[in-house]
């Protein structure tokens, strides 16, 4: 972080901070617990939210705004974007809804090495016992090959099978159920696998092109080629099991444990971005030069979400908020906005 000025921050005029003022009052619901927090989530719930021009005299006089500068020195990141996908299914399975959603397994061992090294809060290993050994945890071909044996652990079952893979990578969705209700389904857990591109290999092996490399041209791809889709989605070891979630708010629980809200939550790296506090975000929208600039609130991570200068948007749920997030890789900047008495000495 690097100290700014409010007149950095490229739109800030333009932006009605409203959506997400609110977005920062539910984030309040864990930062109170924070003694950093405690004034300005306060003086929020007193604040004068009647308009636009309000909000913003709030923020300003809350908060300090730091750029956030990557390790070499540049201020640009990738902005990439992700959403709640309503897939078909079912809580039991049928011949319409093969493939099952499977919630966290019991042999799945999370370590927490803060106590002994501060340094890696925000750290977590994940295993196995095999003996009195503590092993890696099976990766996504390993558990494929004993999946009969962990069907019972399936707290769901849907459709198709990529669908289902690109709900792991978002870390949460939706399932039409046949009695026309929908169950909402959560992050639990990770295999502690580290996530990686199919797209990126499908470039690699020369079967689409860069500009193909979309969701929907995986998605075409693995319909063109369904003979090859473990092959596919075994690229990637990384394994998301899910938690069913109530079916409320504006979007499922984040990181911060608060629903997400459309176009107004984002997706960082905690080691560098608190979680709960607001951000002005500088970006385009996706696959275009049109200037996206708002405030955001920081209220989940994700595997892929590495670096100081680093980003997810949140667009919602459904099949248009989808055709958004898969078509996001843009450039952008970001500016923390942190209480005024907040010192870097402090740290996050």
């Amino acid at each position: 972080m690097q100290a700014a000025r409010w007149e950095d921050l490229p739109g800030w005029d333009e932006d009605d901070p409203t959506p997400a003022f609110t977005a920062f009052l539910a984030s309040c619901l864990t930062l109170h617990k924070q003694a950093l927090w405690q004034p300005v989530c306060l003086a929020a719930q007193m604040a004068d939210a009647s308009s636009p021009q309000s909000v913003r005299a709030w923020f300003k006089g809350q908060f300090q705004p730091w750029v956030m500068v990557n390790a070499d020195g540049s201020r640009t990141g990738m902005i990439t974007g992700y959403y709640e996908p309503v897939l078909q299914g079912s809580r039991k399975p049928s011949r319409q809804n093969p493939y099952p959603v499977y919630g966290a397994p019991d042999d799945l061992i999370t370590v927490d090495l803060s106590r002994i090294y501060p340094e890696l809060k925000h750290l977590r290993l994940r295993g196995r016992l095999e003996g009195k050994k503590l092993v890696p945890y099976y990766d996504r071909a390993e558990w494929e090959q004993q999946e009969s044996e962990r069907l019972h652990k399936a707290i769901a079952w849907v459709s198709d099978a990529v669908e289902l893979f690109f709900m792991q990578v978002q870390g949460s969705g939706q399932i039409a159920l046949p009695d026309g209700s929908r169950m909402r389904v959560g992050y639990a857990d990770q295999n502690g696998h580290p996530y990686r591109s199919i797209g990126r290999w499908l470039i690699d092996q020369g079967e689409i092109s860069l500009d193909q490399a979309s969701m929907q041209g995986i998605k075409n791809w693995a319909q063109n080629n369904p003979e090859r889709l473990n092959e596919l989605l075994n690229q990637n070891p990384s394994m998301v099991f899910f938690r069913e979630l109530p079916l409320t708010g504006p979007g499922p629980l984040g990181a911060l444990g608060v629903p997400l809200t459309p176009a107004r939550s984002l997706a960082v790296d905690s080691r560098y971005v608190p979680l709960g506090a607001p951000l002005w975000l500088a970006t385009t929208m996706p696959n275009s030069g049109q200037a996206l600039a708002k405030l955001m609130l920081a209220q989940d991570t994700g595997g892929a979400i590495r670096g100081a200068v680093r980003g997810d948007f949140y667009w919602g749920s459904g099949i248009e908020a989808g055709n958004l997030a898969g078509r996001m890789r843009q450039s952008g900047r970001l500016w923390v906005l942190m209480p005024r008495s907040y010192m870097p000495t402090e740290g996050l």
